[in-house]
């Protein structure tokens, strides 16, 4: 976790001379998500920064939580992913894009006072649309992502959906 947490950093660090390019430098991006994992369904939050490199690509940094309460059982589960972000301007209102982001899923379950956790490979892959309300701010609209992950050495072919407030700089 710490490897990750130094190496995002170091990716925020290198996205800082983009600062002096005439485009949206950064992007800060905070929600609601809803995810489908294993049959079972987890309400969240979901947050991103993506430092832009110019005016179609960035590296973006997704963190998120989700939840689950079934039968007394408790289960979270959060992720740390980073990766390219590809955007598509077509129109100065709406800015379509992709992503492919990778990283570490963290899962935890309680029942009864006994508890288990277990790290994972996760990548999350899609795309989204922001429509752009003012210079500063957008509505992301949809983010849907094809969410992998491998607890157990098993794949677990997961869907998860968000949408929030996006702050541009």
């Amino acid at each position: 976790m710490r490897k990750f947490l130094t190496t995002l950093a170091l990716l925020c660090v290198m996205a800082l001379p983009v600062l002096a390019q005439e485009h949206d430098k950064a992007e800060i991006f905070g929600g609601y998500q809803y995810t489908r994992m294993s049959g079972s369904n987890f309400n969240g939050w979901t947050g991103a920064f993506t430092g832009n490199v110019n005016n179609w690509l960035g590296i973006t940094g997704d963190i998120s939580g989700a939840y689950n309460s079934n039968l007394g059982a408790s289960l979270h589960t959060y992720n740390f992913l980073f990766g390219p972000t590809v955007s598509f301007s077509r129109t100065e209102k709406v800015k379509p894009f992709v992503h492919a982001l990778f990283g570490v899923s963290h899962a935890g379950a309680g029942f009864f006072g006994l508890s288990a956790t277990g790290n994972s490979f996760a990548t999350a892959l899609g795309g989204g649309a922001d429509v752009r309300v003012n210079k500063n701010v957008s509505i992301r609209m949809i983010q849907a992502d094809y969410f992998l992950t491998r607890f157990g050495g098993e794949s677990q072919n997961n869907a998860r959906i968000s949408t929030g407030l996006v702050l541009r700089f």
